[in-house]
């Protein structure tokens, strides 16, 4: 049995520790929001946040978050969360979505980290999360909109 916290809730899984969490949280867990992309941690489609960190979860031991924190699309909350949810249905970031949930959890660690981050700084915590129907300038577009909100400024 492996013990680990998943969107605020204490959850045992029995599981091989060598499973990735990637198939613990859609598989044992139920939670189908994170999704599998390329399965060698490259694209980002898996990204959920383990003790407030992004981090890719296809090739991640499930064992290696036992006694940690796992938040998923489905538990991400909060105002920063809120913020980027917002921005994301305001500038229409989707558009087939499969990538979105872990665009969105790398956003939302980026701008706990730093709320206002320029151009270059949203680049670099976004690289690595591919979106295949070339949404990037949306996403960028997002991020600056959601950090505007968190500090009450309505101009870029």
């Amino acid at each position: 049995m492996i013990g680990f916290e998943i969107n605020g809730s204490a959850i045992e899984l029995d599981v091989d520790p060598d499973m990735p969490l990637l198939w613990a949280i859609r598989d044992a867990a139920g939670l189908t929001g994170t999704k599998y992309g390329c399965g060698a941690a490259l694209c980002g489609a898996c990204t959920v946040h383990v003790d407030g960190r992004a981090v890719r979860s296809c090739l991640l031991p499930v064992s290696s978050v036992a006694g940690k924190s796992v938040t998923t699309i489905e538990g991400v909350s909060g105002g920063t969360a809120a913020a980027v949810k917002q921005a994301w249905l305001e500038l229409e970031v989707v558009q087939c979505g499969y990538c979105q949930s872990g665009q969105i959890m790398s956003a939302v660690e980026l701008l706990e980290r730093n709320p206002s981050p320029d151009d270059a700084q949203i680049d670099s915590a976004m690289r690595g999360n591919i979106c295949r129907c070339a949404t990037y300038a949306r996403i960028r577009d997002a991020i600056r909109l959601a950090s505007r909100s968190l500090s009450g400024r309505s101009e870029a």
